[in-house]
């Protein structure tokens, strides 16, 4: 079992750079170097953003079982990055607040820079910054950094379930917030015209 397709070093960087400009192209397209279509999704208003990373994640996690179930691909071999859960919860809160505050994330905010969104480049400037920060004060909370390391943890397993079932259990999950959410935008619609 091996890669659907193999490439030199420098043809990697060439079919990364083509992938890379796509994938920014779709973004664009999609409205997501919007900083209020993003917002929308704390907001009620707007739900794009969360149907698309739902049905991104199924697509891609349903292609995977299928590759490892025709023997394209060995599971086993993916690299999965270590889960700390002390930092994973601090980082994901200060993410999502920055979310919010800013409207981007960093990858939607490259795109937005890319079209010379102003409002982008406030907002990278502000995650270079931070980078940097947490790069020079790394020593003094590395230890909570570090802490509870869990490995690469897969959830289904954490779960103790079979990694199909656990698959159509989140299918069914995702299906249901798009439903929720439908419903919670057509109300807040709703309250909007009335103001």
């Amino acid at each position: 079992m091996g890669p659907l397709f193999t490439a030199t070093d420098e043809w990697s960087f060439v079919i990364a750079l083509v992938i890379g400009i796509a994938f920014g192209f779709i973004l664009e397209s999609a409205g997501f170097s919007s900083s209020r279509k993003l917002a929308g999704v704390f907001y009620g208003y707007d739900f794009v953003v969360l149907q698309v990373f739902f049905t991104a994640a199924i697509t891609a996690a349903i292609g995977l079982l299928f590759f490892e179930y025709f023997g394209w691909l060995d599971l086993s071999a993916i690299w999965i990055n270590k889960f700390y859960i002390g930092s994973a919860i601090l980082g994901g809160g200060i993410m999502g607040v920055g979310f919010i505050i800013g409207g981007f994330c960093p990858g939607t905010s490259a795109c937005a820079l890319a079209v010379g969104k102003i409002d982008a480049m406030l907002f990278l400037g502000g995650f270079i910054g931070g980078v940097i920060l947490f790069d020079a004060f790394f020593p003094f909370y590395k230890g909570f950094y570090k802490a509870n390391n869990m490995g690469g943890a897969l959830i289904y397993e954490d779960l103790g379930m079979e990694k199909q079932t656990f698959l159509l259990l989140f299918v069914l999950v995702a299906l249901a917030s798009f439903i929720a959410t439908a419903y919670i935008q057509k109300r807040v619609s709703k309250k909007s015209e009335k103001y």
